[in-house]
């Protein structure tokens, strides 16, 4: 059975979908231009003003090394906080029930559990600057190509929804179209980034977070000022009691497929390996459990909305806009404004973050090795710094070319990436913490577990993917720990990488039998690579 949530089912959960397209605009589209034209401004002056510190490739893509605890928590809860919270959640409980809502806060878990390993993070890489470097170094190219391919698939995947939320906002708010909407808040996003690298990204998070926590309570308290709760419930038993349903099983596997796709996403992404090499030693773990629980409030008031929805008997044409509409609608025009602050605050915190946690794994994991071993070319601060404005360009060319056909909702869109970032679960954990982890115990749990997760995407549905994908991958990667073992020394990972030695160098080492050797970032000493 496929309970797949897209605009050509629109039945779900008990839950008609109106396809009504003459639902009226909340905001006028001059109003719209008005706010996009100001909150851009605002962003890209914001982004040049923070970014005057990032003189150096170091600076600019991890902040100097020295965010503290309000930036670091801030930037935690800004990136977190994405259109997909604010649109996904409510569309969550609208098809799922309260399972949908409780099923997307469980995403603050990954916050939680990547708390410690961002600080073991930081302690064993203090010169690192991405999650791939670490694969790369640990499990060498056995475990690093598959990787690094997920890691570019999820985040071109999350960019993508992102701008897919911007236009999606902006058209059901103010009548923009969906193809102006989502190409100035890509436009917005890539400009202050090449400003200013991660101090523009963290500095304009800062402020993004306030904003959005502020909205989102003053929205909260809007609506419960107009909506009665047991109204709700009283509605919503009699018509779609399968909303209320501690059994409805589409949603009990759903709680638990986003779970481990938070998981996946946090210990995976280097959005969230970025800001942990960007943090002062002993401030990751503290910022990200304080981010854990601010966020996790923040999908459930957004969830009562799309709760709300069917009971209030409002039309909703695409899914994943009930909970701006519904808010806009309840609260008027200044309610409107509000959410479209509020969600283009959290889509310019996200987008920000991958564009420049993006353009470093092409920086340091694919430009460099390529020049450093098929050019003998030898990437100076500079010419990583160049490389990044290139790449950070490239990113938002490719997501607007995705973007712009608008196919999907957000949820089949993002939740395709599930099983390929839940089989990264245990081949992270593994890697950080147990000696015996081995390259092909990485290189088998990330294949097998992203196989079978898609199998299962295609047959049954993206609310047991990620599920599939990281049990498969955990199997897997314990099986072949136990036949395979390694015996790697962690203390390899706190050597600063040299620069990439010549092609055809006597001191280029040969390949060894585990995938580690004579790799870009690599250092001979004493005859050992490291």
């Amino acid at each position: 059975m496929n309970l797949e949530i897209g605009l050509e089912e629109p039945l779900i959960g008990g839950v008609m979908l109106l396809s009504s397209t003459d639902t009226g605009r909340i905001l006028s589209q001059e109003a719209g231009y008005g706010m996009l034209v100001l909150f851009g401004l605002a962003w890209i002056g914001l982004g040049v003003w923070w970014g005057r510190r990032a003189t150096t490739y170091d600076g600019f893509a991890v902040a100097g090394r020295n965010v503290g605890l309000a930036l670091g928590t801030a930037t935690a809860v800004a990136t977190w906080v994405t259109s997909n919270t604010t649109m996904l959640a409510p569309q969550f409980a609208l098809q799922l029930g309260l399972w949908g809502a409780l099923a997307y806060s469980t995403a603050s878990f990954g916050l939680f559990a990547f708390a410690p390993l961002s600080g073991r993070i930081r302690r064993l890489m203090p010169h690192g600057y991405t999650a791939v470097e670490f694969v790369r170094r640990r499990y060498g190219r056995l475990g690093s190509i598959p990787f690094l391919i997920i890691s570019l698939f999820y985040a071109l995947t999350w960019l993508i929804s992102m701008a897919m939320a911007g236009g999606k906002l902006l058209n059901a708010l103010s009548g923009i179209p969906y193809e102006v909407g989502m190409t100035v808040v890509l436009v917005v996003c890539v400009l202050y980034t090449l400003f200013g690298g991660m101090y523009a990204v963290i500095g304009t998070d800062f402020i993004q977070s306030i904003i959005i926590l502020v909205g989102l309570v003053v929205v909260a308290i809007a609506v419960l000022a107009h909506v009665d709760v047991a109204d709700v419930h009283q509605k919503l038993q009699a018509d779609r009691p399968m909303l209320l349903s501690i059994l409805f099983p589409a949603a009990l596997m759903a709680l638990f497929n986003n779970m481990l796709f938070g998981f996946g996403e946090i210990f995976h992404s280097n959005v969230w390996w970025s800001r942990a090499f960007a943090m002062r030693e002993g401030i990751g773990p503290k910022a990200y459990l304080l981010g854990g629980l601010l966020w996790l409030p923040v999908p459930i008031v957004a969830g009562f909305l799309g709760l709300a929805a069917p009971a209030l008997g409002i039309g909703v044409s695409q899914p994943d806009t009930v909970g701006p509409m519904v808010a806009a609608t309840l609260l008027g025009t200044g309610g409107a404004l509000l959410v479209f602050v509020v969600v283009f605050c959290s889509l310019a915190s996200s987008i920000d973050s991958l564009l420049a946690a993006t353009s470093d794994l092409v920086v340091n994991d694919i430009a460099e090795p390529i020049a450093g071993q098929m050019m003998s070319i030898q990437a100076t601060d500079a010419i990583k710094r160049r490389w990044s404005l290139f790449a950070i360009i490239g990113l938002g060319v490719i997501t607007w070319c995705a973007a712009y056909p608008n196919i999907g909702t957000l949820a089949t869109v993002l939740f395709f990436a599930g099983p390929m970032v839940g089989s990264c679960i245990w081949p992270i954990i593994g890697g950080l913490y147990f000696r015996r982890s081995s390259p092909i115990a990485a290189c088998a749990a990330m294949v097998a577990g992203t196989s079978l997760g898609l199998v299962a995407y295609f047959m049954i549905g993206w609310f047991v993917a990620s599920l599939v994908g990281a049990a498969v991958s955990g199997v897997v990667f314990l099986i072949a720990m136990v036949f395979y073992p390694d015996d790697f020394d962690f203390k390899l990972l706190s050597d600063s990488p040299d620069a990439p030695l010549a092609v055809g160098s006597a001191d280029v080492a040969p390949i060894d039998p585990d995938g580690r050797g004579g790799m870009v970032g690599d250092s001979r000493v004493g005859g050992e690579t490291r």
